[in-house]
């Protein structure tokens, strides 16, 4: 009986380690990142829930000019103007889905929020948990704004920072029961 206890557990082991007994496995670490530091974050998050990464990417890029992209984002802000992705993940292969941005004119950018609003009945039952990178605030108006385009979806709590860290993304996803 002992023999069979401790054969199960390394098969449990080995299974764990090797990815086709992950614990998360069917989470999805989905974000758009401009300047890099969403990205960094995203990368921290599926590192520690092994969820799989997806890059949002806009059918035209935006300016790599701070100052243009700024006039671009807010005359798509003040005018309703929704830029297109070039693909969308296969949602139905995920339970969990991370839904990350950076704060543009304090909130989400109008691709993320329009893009999640026409996947709205592949997102019903989905949990979603948003997160967010900015400069100065509007991080709670920003992490609304992606509950507000995900109706149809629960949701967990979401975190934002302007210098993540593993340390601080970890601590809040064991918060939230995310963690590996």
């Amino acid at each position: 009986m002992k023999l069979k206890s401790t054969l199960m557990a390394t098969a449990i082991m080995i299974l764990t380690s090797c990815g086709l007994f992950a614990q998360n496995s069917k989470t999805l670490v989905m974000y758009f990142s401009w300047g890099g530091t969403t990205e960094k974050m995203a990368k921290m998050i599926s590192s520690s829930n092994g969820g799989e990464l997806f890059k949002i990417e806009p059918t035209k890029a935006y300016p790599t000019s701070y100052t243009p992209c700024t006039e671009v984002v807010k005359e798509e802000l003040d005018n309703g103007i929704f830029r297109q992705v070039k693909k969308a993940p296969d949602f139905s292969k995920y339970d969990t889905i991370f839904v990350g941005v950076p704060v543009w004119w304090h909130t989400a950018p109008t691709l993320m929020t329009h893009f999640l609003e026409e996947h709205a009945a592949d997102l019903k039952g989905k949990t979603i948990i948003p997160f967010c990178t900015y400069q100065a605030t509007y991080r709670a108006e920003t992490l609304q704004a992606i509950v507000d385009a995900t109706p149809t979806a629960s949701h967990k709590e979401g975190y934002g920072t302007t210098n993540p860290n593993q340390k601080d993304v970890d601590a809040w996803l064991k918060k939230i029961g995310e963690k590996l």
